[in-house]
């Protein structure tokens, strides 16, 4: 059986079983398989495929049928500009969380471009994968980064994917929840956030490869899927350093409603940007030097 041919049938069972873009994933794993690049798999069309690797594909089309995760099977992920190490034990990256990477990225470089000063230190809260400290390691070398979660198995992975991509010297990671674990006079420049905002009652109603596969520590915001937001808006300032900030991922309309935390606990905001479906995604806020009135 050529290349093509097992595309074209591949794409047809994943159709039928109801995988989303079935071509786009059947190419995939194929080029996986063969231990190529995807695209590499249109120049040689009519090459025969060796039994072996035929039977491994019929393996890997049943466990995708049965919606285990693209990235679970073939191992890795793509984020931002690397590659990241994938496992059940961590939130595999979505591209809303590279945004999140880009405008705090872009945060910082301004506030460095700005004034001299120390080395410039970034904490990952919730890190997972790693993908959001890794990428701000890789982005500011002389950055002193920090990366807490809760899950003793994400840390260990993430650290696989520090070292995977020459950052593991420059990452401290540490098994925390919150912020509880960090010493009382840390003070942070940059602090990133995707916490778990998906409401409890709603976990059920996402995707299959999303209920069944990503855990349910790195899904599950509480009844109103807020609860990481009231916790972070509490717990954050005594780590921030002077003028520093605080940059969040946000769910489907959630924006007003993790606006008002924060503003009901002495933060300004400072962005709130979108997504590529105009959806409000990324929330930059900062500290007021004068606490808000208090409501009456």
């Amino acid at each position: 059986m050529t290349i093509l041919e097992i595309i074209q049938r591949s794409t047809d069972y994943l159709q039928r079983h109801g995988v989303p873009a079935p071509r786009l994933q059947a190419e995939c794993l194929l080029a996986h398989v063969l231990k190529q690049k995807r695209l590499q798999l249109y120049l040689q069309f009519d090459r025969p495929v060796p039994e072996p690797a035929l039977e491994q594909m019929r393996q890997l089309l049943r466990r995708r049928a049965a919606r285990e995760p693209l990235q679970h099977l073939v191992g890795t992920a793509a984020f931002a500009d690397f590659e990241l190490l994938t496992t059940p034990q961590a939130l595999i990256p979505r591209p809303e969380t590279e945004l999140l990477l880009e405008h705090a990225g872009r945060w910082l470089a301004g506030r460095l471009a700005s004034a001299a000063g120390p080395l410039p230190q970034i904490l990952d809260w919730g890190t997972g994968t790693g993908c959001l400290a890794i990428g701000l390691a890789r982005q500011f070398p002389a950055a002193q980064v920090t990366a807490v979660d809760v899950s003793a198995e994400a840390l260990a992975l993430a650290r696989l994917n520090a070292d995977k991509n020459g950052v593991s010297g420059r990452i401290e990671f540490v098994e925390s929840d919150g912020l509880a674990a960090l010493p009382a006079d840390r003070r942070f420049d940059l602090v990133v956030a995707n916490p778990p905002y998906i409401p409890s009652a709603e976990i059920e109603q996402l995707e299959p490869e999303v209920r069944e596969h990503d855990p349910r520590l790195a899904l599950d915001g509480g009844p109103d899927g807020l609860r990481f937001y009231r916790r972070l808006a509490v717990e954050c300032p005594p780590f921030l350093a002077a003028g520093g900030t605080l940059w969040l991922e946000l769910g489907h309309g959630q924006a007003a409603a993790v606006c008002q935390i924060f503003e009901s606990h002495g933060w300004r905001v400072m962005a709130l940007e979108q997504d590529y479906q105009r959806i409000e995604r990324v929330l930059g806020v900062e500290r007021h030097t004068v606490p808000p009135p208090v409501q009456r």
